[in-house]
């Protein structure tokens, strides 16, 4: 009787000293990050900014002893392909097999749209460090999880028709779109942008993503009698409307969304890139903030390639997901917990972040869920296979 009392109590005290290891080892368990992103294709290089701008963050959180009591962020990755479908089969791993804590979304619009559903039906709170269709943050959930550190369409439409007016005093617009959701949120802002100012397009053409001759939409456009064009479209189709342009012998101000910083456009559109003047939140060029010089000395610390600003393409890649990072470990920090929704009021708790783009006062609220403004953007154009702000090209 007394040896089985032992035996049990010695079972007891290693069934407790078990407990314990274990209570210990979910206390130390790695908070997961989740990105779905393109991470192969022509728009590879953004999705692999993306990342950098992530890790970077997630390395400095982690040397300050990670959030709720020491736990370290983690960074679990998806290649959606820039396709829909793939993102949300992507996004439905990472949250219910990997049980990320965020998931981040990547660059394209449509992906975006199809992942934001299950965000908000999972409980999971979504951030956007790319895709800018004004739709993904105002999709009218209630309550919303999805939360953004990027442009947002309707804004960058109205900084596109005033950058085009001041820069090239020009009235007559032709509008050369992307037939998907991204195009569609983006003409209807344009539009939108030049009612306000009492004009109207004097045409809008579509074209697909895998189109390479652009000229029978251009031709009607030159027709109208456009003497700038309003450019949405990611990398590939975005360098054959240059080429169309090219063929053509027309010579007309493109003034475009942030599309064609997402990957290899210099290479695919030849050396009249240079034409296009496009949108960015941030530059590694020119004099930087404390925030930028830590940022830049990390990545040519962390990565080999990364020589200085010029290697670090696209920057708004980099910058969005490192600001984003930041806000959201914040916002864990807030909740002092993983739970989806205290997550999701811990950044309406955030007051303050010194980051890279700017420094942030109460980024997000119930009613606001984009962080960034028409105030931080920067007019960019590929000047040598580099991005540089418009007026930087020497």
């Amino acid at each position: 009787m007394t040896q089985l009392s032992r035996r049990t109590l010695l079972s007891v005290a290693v069934a407790l000293v078990g407990i314990g290891a274990s209570s210990g080892a979910f206390a130390a368990d790695p908070i997961k990050i989740g990105l779905v992103t393109a991470l192969s294709g022509q728009s590879a290089l953004a999705g692999e900014a993306l990342t950098r701008g992530m890790q970077v963050a997630i390395d400095e959180i982690n040397a300050k002893g990670g959030l709720l009591g020491g736990r370290k962020l983690t960074l679990v990755r998806r290649d959606d392909e820039g396709n829909p479908a793939k993102g949300v089969v992507a996004a439905r791993e990472l949250i219910f097999k990997e049980k990320v804590a965020v998931i981040f979304g990547g660059l394209d619009t449509p992906v975006s749209m199809a992942i934001v559903p299950l965000a908000n039906q999972s409980k999971v709170p979504f951030m956007g460090p790319w895709a800018a269709g004004t739709a993904i943050t105002q999709n009218g959930g209630n309550p919303n999880y999805a939360f953004r550190v990027s442009a947002v369409d309707e804004t960058v439409d109205k900084g596109m028709v005033d950058y085009a007016q001041k820069t090239f005093k020009t009235s007559k617009f032709g509008l050369v779109m992307i037939n998907n959701p991204w195009g569609e949120s983006n003409e209807k802002g344009l539009i939108a942008a030049l009612a306000a100012k009492g004009m109207k397009p004097v045409g809008s053409e579509k074209f697909e993503g895998s189109d390479v001759d652009l000229v029978p939409q251009l031709t009607r456009l030159k027709a109208a009698g456009a003497d700038t064009l309003f450019l949405v479209g990611n990398v590939g189709p975005s360098a054959q409307m240059v080429k169309s342009l090219d063929r053509m012998g027309w010579k007309v101000p493109v003034v475009s969304h942030w599309g064609p910083a997402g990957g290899r456009f210099t290479e695919l559109a030849g050396p009249n890139g240079k034409i296009v003047h496009f949108v960015q939140t941030y530059s590694f060029f020119g004099k930087q903030s404390p925030t930028g010089e830590r940022v830049i000395s990390a990545l040519k610390a962390k990565y080999p390639d990364i020589k200085g600003p010029n290697d670090i393409s696209p920057a708004v890649g980099v910058a969005n997901a490192y600001d984003a990072m930041h806000l959201t470990g914040l916002a864990i920090a807030q909740a002092n917990s993983t739970d989806g929704d205290a997550i999701r009021q811990g950044y309406y708790k955030i007051a303050s972040y010194d980051g890279l783009i700017k420094s942030y006062k109460q980024p997000f609220s119930a009613t606001q869920h984009d962080a960034l403004t028409e105030k931080d953007y920067v007019w960019a154009q590929f000047i040598d296979n580099r991005i540089l702000p418009v007026g930087m090209a020497n």
